[in-house]
């Protein structure tokens, strides 16, 4: 099988693999050229698949057309690309404009119908239009927070009054928005020191949640990220809390339902959402994980992303590795997170 003289995004074997399984997450990231049809397909295309020789790769539908393709009229990748292209004029223009867009008035300004582009902007970023404006709004005024100007985040963020703000605020964010910008002032910090089988464990958690999983650490490395925050040390009503910590930590393969308090952008919380949907045993490329949560160009920033996780093995970052097939990086070590992969996949 040769492929196209222009680079693909991804490693080849990577995207056959994608095209072999239907991955609609590679969609809009490389297309498949059948040779005995002249048409080219989205990865996902529902039809039967060809024989391998019969399939070249191409990096986009103007490379695939070039080679004298012509697009699927199942699938329909021509309608894929400016969906996409939709979708990021729609992104821009709810980050440019300083007031809530209607659904209505979006879908227009991008040639297409309200439910039509409702589906479809939820498809590309695992959020509604109007749940992307407020996600970007909020993460606008937890920046500002943390300069310390409160009352200017909630105006410069778009709220149209700070009540607004408070009410979602408490909602997403956990701690109370001045607790926000001033290293966690006013809140109280449970947290626990504990011995696992991949050696000690910080546990700390708000009265919402776990805010922060890690090993290796102490009270000194909490401070440094909640310098304002009272911490106590968890007593006796804290090991029940504890102990749930540890079974999930010791058995990564179950699920869990410690609440978490955590916070981010707008985009690592769509990365953390991700890395959760990923099954135990199971392990997705940083490509990967950018495509999943709707921005397949943002292979960097979904790294960065996963590195800014405060909650180990509960938002299981450790299952994200190199698209070379090698393990990559880990806060912990590479030992601990092969640990963790290998209890995975023995489940």
């Amino acid at each position: 099988m040769t492929t196209t003289p222009a680079p693909l995004p991804l490693d080849e074997s990577e995207a056959l693999d994608a095209f072999e399984r239907r991955d609609r997450a590679y969609d809009g990231r490389f297309v498949v050229c059948v040779t005995t049809t002249q048409i080219y397909c989205r990865p996902s295309c529902p039809a039967r698949r060809p024989r391998p020789e019969n399939v070249r790769l191409a990096a986009s539908n103007d490379a695939a057309e070039a080679m004298g393709f012509r697009p699927c009229l199942r699938c329909k990748p021509d309608e894929a690309a400016r969906d996409s292209q939709a979708v990021e004029q729609a992104i821009a223009l709810i980050r440019d404009s300083g007031e809530r867009l209607v659904l209505a008035d979006l879908a227009a300004a991008v040639g297409y119908s309200p439910d039509h582009f409702s589906r479809i902007f939820s498809r590309a970023t695992g959020m509604t239009p109007a749940a992307y404006g407020r996600a970007l709004r909020m993460e606008k005024a937890q920046e500002a927070l943390g300069n310390g100007h409160v009352t200017s985040a909630i105006n410069e963020a778009g709220y149209g009054a700070a009540s607004r703000f408070y009410e979602k605020a408490k909602e997403r964010m956990g701690m109370a928005p001045s607790a926000w910008a001033d290293g966690g002032r006013g809140v109280t910090i449970r947290w626990a020191v504990a011995d696992t089988s991949l050696g000690p464990m910080l546990a700390a958690a708000t009265d919402k949640g776990l805010c922060r999983l890690s090993f290796g650490e102490g009270e000194a490395d909490l401070r440094d990220r909640f310098p304002n925050a009272a911490l106590v040390q968890g007593g006796v009503d804290f090991a029940d809390f504890i102990a749930r910590v540890i079974a999930a930590v010791e058995t990564p393969c179950m699920a869990s339902d410690i609440p978490l308090d955590v916070q981010g952008t707008a985009f690592q919380e769509r990365i953390w959402a991700e890395l959760r949907k990923i099954p135990p045993g199971e392990t997705r490329t940083y490509a990967e994980l950018a495509a999943a949560a709707g921005n397949p160009k943002a292979v960097r920033a979904a790294g960065s992303a996963n590195g800014a996780n405060n909650v180990a093995v509960l938002i299981p970052c450790h299952r994200v590795i190199r698209s070379d097939g090698s393990i990559g990086g880990y806060a912990y070590g590479e030992a601990i997170k092969r640990e963790l992969l290998k209890r995975e996949s023995e489940g």
